[in-house]
Formats: structure tokens, C-alpha cells, sequence
């Protein structure tokens, strides 16, 4: 075998094995950019194309004892580097697909927060992004669904539930969501803010609105700054469920929606909303479990912190208002690639072919201020 999938190489850096080194060859730049944790890069693309044994030069300082994994963009190149290191006497197999395999990857764990029934939170490493699934009384609700939807039917499956509602905190930038998809798939209603919903035949949610899933009671806060239609979801005074309005250590970005050319509000104005929308949170429960759609690094779930401890490590949200909107608005770091196309898809306003969305999706995930 010369090839590994990417949720065997995920479970085995789960494991934190001793004796796998992950290499990655592609260029600097793009691995400083996104990458596999824990990986190191030796930049050979270029010899590997044009000249194996120049390429060999470079990887000849590599360790012996350890099993190499050899990863590129699309797991193409990979498998010439794969082939030039066993020759060299490596024990080295390729990561199938490469970085657009890992970034499919998504790993599940239960939240432990007190309902009457069970939060389970999906992380998708490669991405940085988490999703929910809520499970009561053999009623399952799912949140921020990527769109890979079977990840979310085979939890509904193992807790022998019947999905009855999938809600989107908002049109993301960042990845493609699912939510339409496996709402259509099950005949339930697909819930998104109507600020959000340009051109998708989505059920409104307005602020203050309860719904219930099983016995779990959701009340809709409508949080926008991050997006005109972001909204939170307060489960059972027990989780918050913020999608990119609050995330652990920072806040959403507040120009992603303008410069998409989708909103009309101005950067300032959305930052000073964000501001007003962050105060409303912080007016929930201390003990009430934060649970963002995003992380920024490649999470493990279950990612989660109290209010009180988001409070306490978030520096944003020790800013006063006139600090917070002009740090906002004047340090806007590098955009997600694809923004655009991908926030423009999440309204509606963009159909984008199935064979492109794997491409559309590669990269980091940079919806968070910094």
C-alpha cells in the first residue's frame, strides 16, 4: 500500500502515533498559508516536476526510523515524491488527494452541556470549521452543516433520531454550506436569516423566536455585525450556539459581506453593530457553553468554553465601543479564498457546478478578526 486516506491519517495523529512524519512538499508559501498539524515542509515541488534527483539533494537530510506521508495539493505530486523517497530506501506512502482529501475530514464528539437530551459537535480539521448536532426526545436539529451531509445523517442514524429542522447561523464565506441540501433530503424546514436568505427559499427567523426539537427549546438572537443576518441560537439556557458572531478568542469579521458586494451597510456600521449584538450575548448565562462555527486552528472536538472563560481570555470584548469599531474596520487581515463566490453561493445568488466546489472550498479559514 503507498496511499493513506485522510481519516486514517486523522485518526492516527489522533492517536498522536510515535514514528509518522507528515512531509509537506508543496511550496512554502502555500504550506505557511494551510497545512496538516504537526507537519513539517521541505519545498520540492518544483525539483519533483523538473528534477528528481535535485529534489533528492533536498530530502536526503530526512529522518530514517520514521513512516513518511507525503502530501501536495491534490495528492498528485505527492506520489512522485512518494516514489523518488522509497527509492531512496524511506518507507513513505502518499495522502490520497492531498490537502483537498484533508480538507473533506470530519471528526464528532458529544458536548457536555446539562439538556434534556444530547449536543454533538462536527469539526471539519482541514477547514476549521464546527458544526452541531442537536439531539431530544428522538428529534435531531443540525447546525452550520457542511456540505458534506452524510457526515450529519450517519449521527442522526446512530442516535436512531428523526431530523426535523437544519438552521444556518448565517451565509458563510468560507465553505459551501449544506443546509438547503439536507433539508431537501429530509422534507424539513431549512431555517436562515431573511438578511441572509437573497435568493434561497429558506424559513425566516426573526429575533426572539422559540422552536423547539424534541424537548430542547431554541430561541433565535438575531446577532448581525459579522453578517446582516447572522443570528445565535440560545439552546435551553444551557449552549449558545454563535456561528461567526463570538468565537472563543476573537469575533467575526465585519467587511466580508460588503466587499462581496452583497450588503449595504459600510464596514464601520457593521462593526459598530457587531458591538451591540456581542452586548446581548454577554447578557446570557455565565455557565452557558460557547459554541462558535469556527475554529482557528485545526480542532478536535469537542471545542467548547463557558461565557464567563470566553469573557475572560477574548480580548475584543474587553474593547469599548469607539476602540472596538475602529479596530475592526481598520485591521481586516487576508479574506478567505473564494469569498465572494463562496458567500455569493451561501445567498443564492451564485449556482457554482458540483466539480468546482472542492476547489472553491480549499484553503484556510479566515473568518475571525485578528
Amino acid at each position: 500500500m503507498t496511499e493513506i486516506s485522510p481519516n486514517e491519517l486523522a485518526d492516527r495523529l489522533q492517536a498522536d502515533e510515535e514514528g509518522l512524519l507528515v512531509l509537506d512538499i508543496r511550496h512554502q508559501a502555500d504550506y505557511d498559508d494551510w497545512h496538516v498539524p504537526d507537519s513539517v515542509n521541505v519545498d520540492v515541488y518544483d525539483e519533483l516536476v523538473d528534477d528528481q534527483d535535485a529534489a533528492k539533494d533536498a530530502l536526503e537530510e530526512l529522518p530514517n526510523e520514521p513512516e513518511i506521508v507525503t502530501v501536495c495539493a491534490a495528492g498528485v505530486v505527492s506520489r512522485t515524491a512518494t516514489d523518488v523517497l522509497r527509492e531512496m530506501g524511506y518507507d513513505a506512502i502518499t495522502l490520497t488527494d492531498g490537502m483537498n482529501g484533508w480538507s473533506r475530514v470530519h471528526r464528532n464528539a458529544a458536548v457536555s452541556v446539562d439538556l434534556d437530551g444530547q449536543l454533538v459537535q462536527v469539526a471539519r480539521p482541514g477547514k476549521g470549521c464546527l458544526s452541531h448536532v442537536l439531539i431530544s426526545d428522538d428529534e435531531a436539529a443540525v447546525f452550520d452543516p457542511s456540505r458534506y451531509v452524510e457526515e450529519y445523517e450517519e449521527i442522526v442514524d446512530d442516535y436512531d433520531a428523526e431530523l426535523v429542522a437544519v438552521f444556518d447561523s448565517h451565509a458563510h464565506a468560507d465553505h459551501v454550506s449544506g443546509g438547503e441540501e439536507l433539508a431537501t433530503r429530509h422534507g424539513v424546514p431549512y431555517f436562515l436569516h431573511p438578511k441572509d436568505a437573497l435568493a434561497i427559499d429558506a424559513t425566516p427567523l426573526e429575533d426572539g423566536q422559540i422552536i423547539r426539537v424534541g424537548n430542547a427549546d431554541i430561541e433565535v438572537v438575531h446577532t448581525p455585525g459579522h453578517s446582516e443576518g447572522s443570528v445565535s441560537f440560545d439552546v435551553g439556557g444551557e449552549a449558545l450556539i454563535t456561528g461567526d458572531t463570538l468565537f472563543h478568542e476573537s469575533v467575526g469579521r465585519v467587511e466580508l459581506g460588503v466587499e462581496a458586494g452583497i450588503e449595504d451597510s459600510d464596514v464601520e456600521g457593521n462593526a459598530a453593530t457587531l458591538y451591540e449584538s456581542l452586548q446581548r450575548l454577554r447578557d446570557r448565562a455565565d455557565d452557558a457553553v460557547v459554541l462558535p462555527a469556527h475554529d482557528s486552528g485545526s480542532p478536535e472536538p469537542p471545542v467548547t468554553a463557558t461565557l464567563s472563560e470566553v469573557e475572560a481570555q477574548n480580548e475584543d470584548l474587553g474593547r469599548d465601543r469607539e476602540e472596538f469599531v475602529e479596530t475592526l474596520a481598520s485591521d481586516v487581515p487576508d479574506h478567505p479564498p473564494n469569498f465572494e463566490r463562496v458567500k455569493r453561493a451561501n445567498v443564492g445568488r451564485e449556482s457554482v457546478p458540483d466539480e468546482e466546489l472542492s476547489d472553491l472550498e480549499l484553503g484556510p479559514n479566515r473568518c475571525a478578526a485578528e
